[in-house]
């Protein structure tokens, strides 16, 4: 009897330690991860596996977020720690990360030359305020941001979202919930062994060079941008993933129509800042008013085929920026005040699509309201830019007058809110010159005409100013200013960010700018409760674990006591 319950014993060890020895292969072996955080922060996206799986070298990334910081940044470097690691599980050694403290140095002339080294790599630096050892307030400056090298290229990451219209939280927090776009948005860039093509359409009175100056060289880290005119190729835009047509001014030939539909209905995307009313800047700055007219440009018809009409009118908003306006009297010297211009609303883009989430407001000049037309089924529409609730509409002809600024506006007349400025259209799209007589504009080319697109995507805007930046000529040449900067207020509007956006949106196959909509929740302790129930919650998480404690050791104490003692 003994010796069989000891051979039982035997081949129970036996079978436990190999199980044990089993689960141990196994997990050595296969992984997996659970994420069970309501928001999913820790699952990456598949367009980040995709560029992680591919890289073929090294890819290193110095995060300047390191010692002494505010909590809010500590949580930005905690959250960077953990998607690093995540980075790691899929590209393995592949991925190298190294948190720097750019003010370690004791030494004001080091530190100061390391600021100016990372300012000059593209770091923006920020002016923080906390508190120290002693409880006063101290100013640090921090380099929320990071170095991403690759072989002999280096790319440089700003984390911080600063939009003036939101909370200090709310700002870190969507910058916390944009690190991994921004991330593998800079290692798609850096790693990137073809480059798509983009090209700008001219011919038609478009905004030049200089006027889309700023946009076309921040495009020109991502993709290879040339400038087209199109009048007798008609194949011309076929190399191009995209092309942009920035403020046409004169009108369209039906056959620069046809080239731009074909190229359309064969799956090219287009971005299209179309204006259909002239305002001349020019005229109001030196006349003190001007004619609002008509822009004839001869694309109605096209646009409305793919499904928006361009209204010849005007939106004025309650929001929106302000211009410089001589106020004083006239014969003394000239003295220059910012006002409200209503012409010129500031835009919100909407939280729920990538291309607008967490961007500043967007500067539009005289900008029309869009409409969605047609019964296209095959074509999905969704406005992502729109005046506020504050705005109404202005038929043209129209006198803009700057006494207009003197002028308290009647809030009871601003009663037309929500009027769109932006739609993407996506789908099958019918061809304009459907049914209609092509032979003189194919002639003399082997062509085959096309009366419905492949799936493809487009992006309608009813103001050209929104791609366009400023220029100042100078000695050594014309300066081109930062697209979206007022140099009136100082501020920098979202409208480079709006049309990058835009653009990767267009031609990005792999969903990358998809990581823009996600949403990690903000859960902030309600600070009025805290100050409230301080004492209560103090009392429960000191006093109700210890006679919890105390209870059960004096519950186990009576059991034993009642089973042993018969």
């Amino acid at each position: 009897m003994k010796k069989n319950l000891k051979t039982q014993n035997i081949i129970q060890l036996f079978i436990t330690l190999m199980i044990i020895l089993i689960i141990n292969y196994i997990s050595s072996n296969v992984y997996f991860r659970l994420d069970l955080t309501a928001d999913k922060r820790y699952t990456l996206s598949k367009a980040t596996h995709e560029i992680l799986d591919s890289l073929d070298d090294l890819v290193y990334i110095e995060v300047y977020l390191d010692g002494e910081m505010p909590i809010g940044f500590q949580r930005m470097q905690k959250s960077i720690h953990e998607l690093m690691d995540e980075f790691r599980v899929v590209a393995g050694s592949s991925i190298q990360y190294q948190f720097k403290n750019p003010s370690e140095s004791n030494i004001e002339a080091e530190r100061n030359a390391m600021y100016q080294d990372l300012y000059e790599r593209g770091l923006d630096p920020t002016n923080v305020k906390d508190r120290d050892e002693e409880g006063g307030l101290a100013e640090k400056i921090l380099f929320p941001g990071a170095i991403i090298t690759y072989k002999d290229r280096e790319v440089p990451v700003n984390f911080l979202v600063n939009n003036p219209g939101l909370s200090a939280e709310v700002n870190l927090n969507n910058s916390i919930q944009s690190l991994e776009y921004e991330f593998v948005d800079a290692i798609r860039k850096i790693t990137a062994k073809q480059r798509k093509r983009i090209a700008f359409i001219e011919g038609q009175g478009e905004l030049d060079e200089y006027k889309t100056g700023d946009i076309t060289r921040s495009l020109s880290e991502y993709y290879d941008i040339d400038r087209v005119t199109i009048k007798d190729y008609i194949n011309i835009l076929d190399p191009y993933d995209a092309i942009i047509i920035a403020g046409p001014t004169k009108e369209y030939t039906e056959k620069s129509k046809f080239i731009v539909d074909q190229y359309i209905m064969k799956g090219g995307k287009v971005l299209w800042f179309i204006e259909s009313i002239q305002v001349s800047m020019d005229s109001l700055s030196t006349g003190g008013s001007t004619f609002a007219l008509m822009n004839e440009i001869n694309l109605n018809d096209q646009l409305f085929k793919y499904g928006v009409r361009v209204n010849p009118n005007i939106i004025q908003d309650i929001q929106c920026a302000v211009i410089p306006v001589n106020t004083s009297v006239s014969g003394t010297q000239p003295k220059f005040a910012p006002a409200p211009w209503l012409y010129f609303p500031l835009l919100n883009g909407l939280d729920n699509n990538p291309i607008t989430k967490n961007l500043n407001m967007i500067k539009s000049e005289f900008p029309s309201v869009l409409d969605i037309v047609g019964n296209n089924e095959a074509v999905i529409k969704t406005v992502i830019l729109a005046s506020s609730y504050s705005s109404k509409v202005l038929n043209i002809p129209l006198l803009v007058s700057l006494r207009e600024v003197s002028k308290q506006p009647d809030q009871a007349t601003f009663v037309m809110p929500n009027n769109p400025i932006a739609v993407i259209l996506e789908g099958n799209f019918e061809s304009v010159f459907k049914n209609r007589l092509i032979d003189k504009y194919i002639k003399g080319f082997q062509f085959k005409f096309k009366e419905t697109s492949e799936s493809t995507k487009m992006i309608v805007v009813s103001d050209a100013d929104i791609i366009r930046n400023d220029i100042r000529p100078r000695a050594d040449g014309i300066f081109i200013t930062p697209l979206g900067y007022d140099r009136y207020t100082k501020q920098t509007y979202g409208n480079k960010e709006f049309v990058m956006n835009a653009v990767h949106y267009l031609v990005d196959e792999r969903g990358i700018l998809d990581m823009r909509s996600r949403e990690f929740k903000l859960r902030l302790l309600d600070k009025t409760k805290i100050q409230n129930e301080r004492t209560r919650w103090q009392v429960i998480n000191t006093v109700f674990p210890v006679l919890f404690i105390i209870v059960f050791a004096f519950l186990v104490a009576y059991l034993r006591k009642r089973k042993y003692t018969m």
